[in-house]
């Protein structure tokens, strides 16, 4: 990969300390990985990519943190909302923490699988919707293939 196409993508910075801070990526299509040792990599994002990005923290006394996002990576030029470990940022189509509202995030990323639809391939308004509903206690809406297709056809229609 060239660096101007490097230079293009998204990169998340991933730590993993047992314990005490994990970062992963739940799902999302990587362009590319960089390891900078057993605790520590980068992974990057082409844009328009969407992935998912978990944030876990504690001490002494328990869990502290617990957050799920849910993001679109950008395009060189495009508008995009900053995010912490994500540079240069990206459009933000989920984010809710607490583990009760991360959990049910999980699951409806679950179900999505359960589908049979990659969750970066699903319409991005359903993890917005996701992102509401669980915001305020609310179940959200079942993600199905008839969904699915709708989304699909729309895109086909307006790119």
């Amino acid at each position: 990969m060239t660096e101007r196409a490097k230079s293009e993508l998204t990169r998340v910075d991933l730590v993993f300390l047992a314990g005490r801070i994990e970062r992963w990526i739940r799902f999302g299509q990587i362009a590319a990985e960089d390891v900078q040792d057993r605790r520590r990599r980068t992974v990057m994002f082409a844009p328009g990519e969407i992935f998912a990005f978990v944030r876990w923290r504690a001490e002494a006394y328990g869990t502290v943190d617990s957050r799920i996002a849910i993001l679109r990576a950008v395009r060189p030029g495009q508008a995009f909302t900053t995010y912490p470990e994500v540079a240069p940022g990206s459009e933000i189509l989920l984010d809710v923490h607490g583990w009760s509202k991360v959990q049910r995030v999980l699951e409806a990323i679950d179900s999505v699988e359960r589908v049979g639809v990659p969750p970066h391939r699903a319409a991005p308004d359903y993890w917005r919707h996701v992102g509401a509903r669980v915001g305020v206690g609310l179940p959200a809406r079942v993600y199905d293939r008839a969904r699915h297709r709708a989304f699909k056809l729309r895109r086909g229609i307006f790119p």
